[in-house]
Protein backbone atom coordinates (compact mmCIF):
# COMPACT_ATOMS: atom_id res chain seq x y z
CA UNK A 1 0.00 0.00 0.00
CA UNK A 2 2.59 2.24 0.51
CA UNK A 3 4.22 2.39 -3.06
CA UNK A 4 1.34 3.18 -5.00
CA UNK A 5 0.84 5.91 -2.95
CA UNK A 6 4.29 7.39 -3.11
CA UNK A 7 3.89 6.80 -6.83
CA UNK A 8 0.72 8.68 -6.70
CA UNK A 9 2.40 11.51 -4.92
CA UNK A 10 5.37 12.06 -7.00
CA UNK A 11 3.45 11.89 -10.46
CA UNK A 12 1.64 14.42 -9.15
CA UNK A 13 3.97 16.85 -8.14
CA UNK A 14 4.16 16.30 -4.62
CA UNK A 15 6.27 15.91 -1.98
CA UNK A 16 6.66 15.11 1.74
CA UNK A 17 8.14 18.22 3.32
CA UNK A 18 5.05 19.90 3.75
CA UNK A 19 4.96 22.64 1.38
CA UNK A 20 2.58 24.22 -1.34
CA UNK A 21 2.18 21.71 -4.00
CA UNK A 22 -1.31 23.32 -5.34
CA UNK A 23 0.77 24.19 -8.57
CA UNK A 24 3.49 21.60 -9.64
CA UNK A 25 6.61 23.17 -11.01
CA UNK A 26 5.65 22.20 -14.88
CA UNK A 27 7.85 24.63 -17.08
CA UNK A 28 6.35 25.15 -20.47
CA UNK A 29 8.68 25.97 -23.75
CA UNK A 30 7.26 28.25 -25.84
CA UNK A 31 6.76 26.89 -29.83
CA UNK A 32 6.84 28.92 -33.06
CA UNK A 33 3.37 28.52 -33.51
CA UNK A 34 2.61 29.68 -30.44
CA UNK A 35 4.36 32.57 -30.06
CA UNK A 36 1.99 33.98 -32.75
CA UNK A 37 -0.80 33.56 -30.50
CA UNK A 38 0.75 34.90 -27.23
CA UNK A 39 1.38 38.59 -26.23
CA UNK A 40 4.37 38.77 -23.66
CA UNK A 41 4.54 42.12 -21.60
CA UNK A 42 6.82 43.26 -18.80
CA UNK A 43 5.13 44.23 -15.42
CA UNK A 44 5.60 47.67 -13.96
CA UNK A 45 4.23 50.01 -11.02
CA UNK A 46 1.84 52.88 -11.86
CA UNK A 47 -1.11 54.49 -10.47
CA UNK A 48 -3.93 52.38 -9.73
CA UNK A 49 -7.46 53.52 -8.05
CA UNK A 50 -8.85 50.48 -6.05
CA UNK A 51 -12.36 49.66 -5.55
CA UNK A 52 -14.46 48.28 -2.96
CA UNK A 53 -17.32 46.69 -3.44
CA UNK A 54 -19.92 46.95 -0.45
CA UNK A 55 -23.11 45.57 0.39
CA UNK A 56 -25.98 47.89 1.81
CA UNK A 57 -29.58 49.23 2.25
CA UNK A 58 -31.46 52.23 1.35
CA UNK A 59 -32.61 54.10 4.70
CA UNK A 60 -33.92 57.24 5.75
CA UNK A 61 -32.38 60.57 5.68
CA UNK A 62 -32.34 60.96 9.10
CA UNK A 63 -31.08 64.36 8.87
CA UNK A 64 -34.87 64.74 7.27
CA UNK A 65 -37.13 62.77 9.34
CA UNK A 66 -39.39 63.76 11.93
CA UNK A 67 -41.43 61.92 14.40
CA UNK A 68 -44.21 63.43 15.48
CA UNK A 69 -47.17 62.87 18.50
CA UNK A 70 -49.05 64.88 20.88
CA UNK A 71 -47.95 67.53 23.19
CA UNK A 72 -51.12 66.97 25.46
CA UNK A 73 -52.79 64.02 26.44
CA UNK A 74 -55.89 63.84 25.20
CA UNK A 75 -58.54 61.42 23.13
CA UNK A 76 -57.70 61.56 18.88
CA UNK A 77 -60.79 63.44 17.76
CA UNK A 78 -60.17 63.09 13.88
CA UNK A 79 -57.37 62.07 11.62
CA UNK A 80 -56.59 64.55 8.53
CA UNK A 81 -53.65 62.72 7.15
CA UNK A 82 -52.59 59.33 5.88
CA UNK A 83 -49.43 57.42 4.98
CA UNK A 84 -48.14 58.65 1.79
CA UNK A 85 -49.68 61.99 1.90
CA UNK A 86 -47.22 65.16 1.49
CA UNK A 87 -47.43 67.50 4.72
CA UNK A 88 -46.01 70.97 4.82
CA UNK A 89 -44.23 72.47 8.30
CA UNK A 90 -47.17 73.69 10.04
CA UNK A 91 -50.17 71.28 8.14
CA UNK A 92 -52.70 70.07 10.70
CA UNK A 93 -52.09 65.94 11.16
CA UNK A 94 -54.99 65.30 13.59
CA UNK A 95 -57.11 66.60 16.18
CA UNK A 96 -57.60 66.26 19.79
CA UNK A 97 -59.55 66.63 22.24
CA UNK A 98 -58.51 67.10 25.74
CA UNK A 99 -59.48 67.53 29.08
CA UNK A 100 -55.94 69.17 30.40
CA UNK A 101 -55.99 71.62 27.73
CA UNK A 102 -59.45 72.71 29.30
CA UNK A 103 -58.34 72.98 32.14
CA UNK A 104 -55.00 75.10 31.06
CA UNK A 105 -57.01 77.71 29.67
CA UNK A 106 -59.42 77.81 32.91
CA UNK A 107 -56.31 78.56 34.30
CA UNK A 108 -55.18 81.07 32.07
CA UNK A 109 -58.64 83.00 32.17
CA UNK A 110 -58.47 83.21 36.04
CA UNK A 111 -54.96 84.34 35.99
CA UNK A 112 -55.75 87.18 33.81
CA UNK A 113 -58.60 88.36 35.97
CA UNK A 114 -56.82 88.31 38.91
CA UNK A 115 -53.90 90.06 37.15
CA UNK A 116 -56.78 92.59 36.53
CA UNK A 117 -57.64 92.82 40.05
CA UNK A 118 -54.15 93.45 40.75
CA UNK A 119 -53.42 95.68 38.50
CA UNK A 120 -56.46 97.95 39.79
CA UNK A 121 -55.20 97.71 43.25
CA UNK A 122 -51.55 98.88 42.56
CA UNK A 123 -53.44 101.93 40.76
CA UNK A 124 -55.68 102.97 43.99
CA UNK A 125 -52.72 102.22 46.06
CA UNK A 126 -50.64 104.16 43.86
CA UNK A 127 -53.22 107.24 44.06
CA UNK A 128 -53.43 107.00 47.41
CA UNK A 129 -49.44 107.35 48.35
CA UNK A 130 -49.38 110.24 46.01
CA UNK A 131 -52.55 111.65 48.96
CA UNK A 132 -50.53 110.45 51.61
CA UNK A 133 -52.61 108.05 52.86
CA UNK A 134 -50.69 105.29 53.01
CA UNK A 135 -47.52 104.08 53.19
CA UNK A 136 -44.55 103.27 50.19
CA UNK A 137 -44.36 99.66 52.05
CA UNK A 138 -47.83 99.51 51.19
CA UNK A 139 -47.40 100.84 47.52
CA UNK A 140 -44.85 98.40 46.98
CA UNK A 141 -46.79 95.57 48.57
CA UNK A 142 -49.30 96.48 45.80
CA UNK A 143 -46.95 96.24 43.05
CA UNK A 144 -45.34 93.36 44.04
CA UNK A 145 -48.96 91.43 43.61
CA UNK A 146 -49.03 92.80 40.54
CA UNK A 147 -45.75 91.84 39.33
CA UNK A 148 -46.49 87.89 40.63
CA UNK A 149 -49.82 88.01 38.54
CA UNK A 150 -47.89 88.71 35.70
CA UNK A 151 -45.84 86.24 35.70
CA UNK A 152 -48.16 83.33 36.58
CA UNK A 153 -50.21 84.97 33.32
CA UNK A 154 -47.14 84.10 31.04
CA UNK A 155 -46.29 80.99 32.70
CA UNK A 156 -49.51 79.76 31.63
CA UNK A 157 -49.58 81.11 28.04
CA UNK A 158 -46.37 79.93 27.45
CA UNK A 159 -48.06 76.57 28.86
CA UNK A 160 -50.77 76.92 26.23
CA UNK A 161 -48.42 77.16 23.75
CA UNK A 162 -46.62 74.14 24.60
CA UNK A 163 -50.38 72.41 24.46
CA UNK A 164 -50.58 73.72 21.08
CA UNK A 165 -52.31 76.67 20.86
CA UNK A 166 -50.63 79.65 18.94
CA UNK A 167 -50.17 82.96 19.60
CA UNK A 168 -53.38 83.64 17.86
CA UNK A 169 -55.79 81.16 19.46
CA UNK A 170 -54.28 82.50 22.92
CA UNK A 171 -55.79 85.82 21.81
CA UNK A 172 -58.95 84.67 20.96
CA UNK A 173 -59.11 83.27 23.96
CA UNK A 174 -58.67 86.58 26.18
CA UNK A 175 -61.08 88.40 23.99
CA UNK A 176 -64.13 85.67 23.76
CA UNK A 177 -63.38 83.86 26.96
CA UNK A 178 -65.07 80.31 25.87
CA UNK A 179 -62.40 77.28 26.73
CA UNK A 180 -61.75 75.30 23.65
CA UNK A 181 -60.56 71.47 24.61
CA UNK A 182 -59.91 70.80 20.70
CA UNK A 183 -56.16 71.00 19.97
CA UNK A 184 -54.11 70.33 16.76
CA UNK A 185 -51.10 67.76 15.84
CA UNK A 186 -48.91 69.31 13.69
CA UNK A 187 -46.33 68.80 11.42
CA UNK A 188 -42.79 69.98 12.58
CA UNK A 189 -41.25 69.45 8.53
CA UNK A 190 -41.86 69.11 4.87
CA UNK A 191 -42.10 65.73 3.48
CA UNK A 192 -44.13 62.48 2.99
CA UNK A 193 -46.36 60.61 5.92
CA UNK A 194 -44.62 56.76 5.46
CA UNK A 195 -46.29 55.43 8.99
CA UNK A 196 -48.76 56.23 11.11
CA UNK A 197 -49.44 54.75 14.55
CA UNK A 198 -53.02 56.55 15.28
CA UNK A 199 -56.78 55.58 15.36
CA UNK A 200 -60.26 57.72 16.17
CA UNK A 201 -61.06 57.66 19.94
CA UNK A 202 -57.17 56.29 21.00
CA UNK A 203 -56.36 58.31 24.22
CA UNK A 204 -53.12 59.73 23.83
CA UNK A 205 -50.04 60.38 25.96
CA UNK A 206 -47.52 62.91 25.41
CA UNK A 207 -44.98 59.91 24.70
CA UNK A 208 -46.65 58.73 21.47
CA UNK A 209 -45.54 58.79 18.28
CA UNK A 210 -48.47 59.19 15.97
CA UNK A 211 -46.81 59.74 12.48
CA UNK A 212 -43.56 59.30 11.01
CA UNK A 213 -43.02 62.48 8.17
CA UNK A 214 -39.50 62.02 6.45
CA UNK A 215 -38.06 63.91 3.03
CA UNK A 216 -37.89 61.61 0.37
CA UNK A 217 -36.01 64.21 -1.93
CA UNK A 218 -32.76 62.28 -0.51
CA UNK A 219 -31.78 58.96 1.10
CA UNK A 220 -28.99 57.34 2.68
CA UNK A 221 -27.49 53.77 1.83
CA UNK A 222 -25.65 52.29 5.03
CA UNK A 223 -23.16 49.83 4.19
CA UNK A 224 -20.32 48.42 6.16
CA UNK A 225 -16.42 48.45 5.38
CA UNK A 226 -13.28 46.47 6.48
CA UNK A 227 -12.11 47.91 8.99
CA UNK A 228 -8.60 47.82 6.81
CA UNK A 229 -10.05 49.63 3.77
CA UNK A 230 -11.73 52.31 6.30
CA UNK A 231 -8.81 55.01 6.16
CA UNK A 232 -8.77 55.45 2.46
CA UNK A 233 -12.32 55.73 2.05
CA UNK A 234 -12.68 59.67 2.45
CA UNK A 235 -14.85 61.84 3.54
CA UNK A 236 -16.49 64.37 0.79
CA UNK A 237 -15.77 61.74 -2.11
CA UNK A 238 -18.19 60.35 -4.38
CA UNK A 239 -19.19 56.62 -5.02
CA UNK A 240 -21.99 55.20 -6.77
CA UNK A 241 -24.27 52.81 -5.91
CA UNK A 242 -26.39 49.89 -7.93
CA UNK A 243 -29.92 48.95 -6.80
CA UNK A 244 -30.54 45.53 -7.47
CA UNK A 245 -34.33 46.29 -8.42
CA UNK A 246 -33.19 49.04 -10.70
CA UNK A 247 -30.18 47.31 -12.52
CA UNK A 248 -31.08 49.87 -15.64
CA UNK A 249 -29.49 53.21 -13.59
CA UNK A 250 -27.08 53.60 -11.05
CA UNK A 251 -26.93 56.47 -8.70
CA UNK A 252 -23.89 59.09 -7.81
CA UNK A 253 -23.81 59.98 -4.09
CA UNK A 254 -21.54 61.80 -1.54
CA UNK A 255 -19.73 60.09 1.53
CA UNK A 256 -21.13 61.82 4.85
CA UNK A 257 -20.37 59.44 7.41
CA UNK A 258 -17.26 56.72 8.03
CA UNK A 259 -17.86 55.46 11.32
CA UNK A 260 -14.98 56.73 13.89
CA UNK A 261 -15.22 53.36 15.96
CA UNK A 262 -15.31 49.88 14.36
CA UNK A 263 -17.97 47.09 15.46
CA UNK A 264 -16.15 44.36 17.76
CA UNK A 265 -17.91 41.58 16.00
CA UNK A 266 -17.57 41.92 12.30
CA UNK A 267 -14.81 44.08 12.66
CA UNK A 268 -16.75 46.52 10.13
CA UNK A 269 -16.94 50.36 9.93
CA UNK A 270 -20.32 51.95 8.81
CA UNK A 271 -19.98 54.05 5.93
CA UNK A 272 -22.87 56.17 5.13
CA UNK A 273 -23.73 58.03 1.45
CA UNK A 274 -26.28 60.48 1.01
CA UNK A 275 -28.35 60.07 -2.77
CA UNK A 276 -30.70 62.43 -4.75
CA UNK A 277 -33.67 60.94 -4.90
CA UNK A 278 -36.11 63.31 -6.87
CA UNK A 279 -37.96 60.90 -8.56
CA UNK A 280 -38.88 58.66 -5.37
CA UNK A 281 -37.22 55.47 -7.45
CA UNK A 282 -35.39 54.85 -4.15
CA UNK A 283 -37.64 53.53 -1.75
CA UNK A 284 -36.19 52.55 1.90
CA UNK A 285 -35.04 49.03 3.04
CA UNK A 286 -33.81 48.13 -1.03
CA UNK A 287 -30.66 46.50 -1.50
CA UNK A 288 -28.07 48.24 -2.85
CA UNK A 289 -24.01 47.88 -3.65
CA UNK A 290 -21.92 50.94 -3.00
CA UNK A 291 -18.47 51.41 -5.10
CA UNK A 292 -16.02 53.25 -3.85
CA UNK A 293 -13.19 54.57 -5.43
CA UNK A 294 -9.86 54.99 -3.37
CA UNK A 295 -7.24 57.03 -3.99
CA UNK A 296 -4.69 56.38 -6.33
CA UNK A 297 -1.44 54.47 -5.51
CA UNK A 298 1.91 52.97 -7.30
CA UNK A 299 1.08 49.40 -7.59
CA UNK A 300 1.62 46.61 -10.05
CA UNK A 301 -1.63 45.71 -12.23
CA UNK A 302 -1.90 42.60 -14.99
CA UNK A 303 -4.90 42.57 -17.50
CA UNK A 304 -7.73 39.86 -16.71
CA UNK A 305 -7.18 38.04 -19.40
CA UNK A 306 -3.77 37.08 -17.95
CA UNK A 307 -5.35 35.44 -15.20
CA UNK A 308 -5.45 31.36 -15.62
CA UNK A 309 -8.13 29.79 -12.99
CA UNK A 310 -6.49 26.85 -11.94
CA UNK A 311 -7.50 24.20 -8.82
CA UNK A 312 -9.49 27.10 -7.13
CA UNK A 313 -6.58 30.01 -7.20
CA UNK A 314 -5.67 32.30 -9.75
CA UNK A 315 -2.13 32.51 -11.66
CA UNK A 316 -0.38 33.94 -14.39
CA UNK A 317 2.59 32.24 -16.69
CA UNK A 318 5.69 33.78 -15.96
CA UNK A 319 8.75 33.97 -18.00
CA UNK A 320 11.54 32.09 -16.39
CA UNK A 321 13.94 32.27 -19.06
CA UNK A 322 14.30 32.72 -22.80
CA UNK A 323 10.57 31.10 -24.02
CA UNK A 324 10.15 29.23 -21.30
CA UNK A 325 7.27 30.05 -19.02
CA UNK A 326 6.04 28.69 -15.30
CA UNK A 327 2.32 29.13 -14.15
CA UNK A 328 2.34 30.71 -11.25
CA UNK A 329 -0.23 31.51 -8.29
CA UNK A 330 -0.42 35.23 -7.28
CA UNK A 331 -3.18 37.10 -4.95
CA UNK A 332 -5.15 40.05 -6.79
CA UNK A 333 -6.89 42.59 -5.68
CA UNK A 334 -9.90 44.39 -7.02
CA UNK A 335 -10.72 44.78 -10.66
CA UNK A 336 -10.71 48.36 -12.41
CA UNK A 337 -10.57 49.49 -16.24
CA UNK A 338 -10.19 45.40 -17.30
CA UNK A 339 -6.71 45.11 -14.86
CA UNK A 340 -5.97 43.41 -11.59
CA UNK A 341 -4.28 45.00 -8.74
CA UNK A 342 -0.96 42.37 -7.38
CA UNK A 343 -1.31 41.87 -3.95
CA UNK A 344 1.68 38.67 -3.85
CA UNK A 345 3.19 36.28 -6.18
CA UNK A 346 4.83 39.27 -9.04
CA UNK A 347 7.36 41.64 -8.93
CA UNK A 348 8.28 44.42 -11.05
CA UNK A 349 10.32 43.47 -14.35
CA UNK A 350 8.51 40.32 -14.16
CA UNK A 351 7.64 39.03 -17.50
CA UNK A 352 3.89 37.92 -18.02
CA UNK A 353 1.86 36.05 -21.16
CA UNK A 354 -0.57 38.68 -21.11
CA UNK A 355 -2.83 37.64 -23.87
CA UNK A 356 -3.16 33.95 -24.96
CA UNK A 357 -2.34 32.17 -22.12
CA UNK A 358 -5.18 29.09 -22.26
CA UNK A 359 -3.58 28.17 -25.59
CA UNK A 360 -0.32 27.38 -23.17
CA UNK A 361 -2.14 26.36 -20.08
CA UNK A 362 -3.88 23.21 -22.67
CA UNK A 363 0.42 22.86 -23.40
CA UNK A 364 1.28 22.61 -19.55
CA UNK A 365 -2.09 20.27 -19.05
CA UNK A 366 -0.96 17.73 -21.83
CA UNK A 367 2.70 17.91 -20.59
CA UNK A 368 1.50 17.00 -16.82
CA UNK A 369 -0.82 14.29 -18.40
CA UNK A 370 2.21 12.94 -20.19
Amino acid sequence: MIRPLLALLLLSGSTLTGADTSTPNIIVQLTPELRTRVAVIPLEAAPFKDIIHLPGKVALNERQLARIGPSISGRVAEIKVYPGQEVRKGDVLAILNSTELSQAQAAYLKAKTQMTLQKMKAQRAKRLFEEGIISEAALREREAGLAESDVEVRALADQLSVMGMTALAVEGLNKSGLIHSLTPVTSSTDGTIIESKISVGQIAEISDEFFTVADLSTVWVSAEAPEQDAASILLGSDAEVHIAALPDHPFIGRIIYVSDTVKPDTRTVTVRISVSNPTRRLKPEMLAEMIITLHAEESITIPAEAIIRHRDRDHVFVQTHDDAFELRPVSLGSEHSGRRKVLSGLSVGDMIIAKGGFQLYNQRMLQQAN
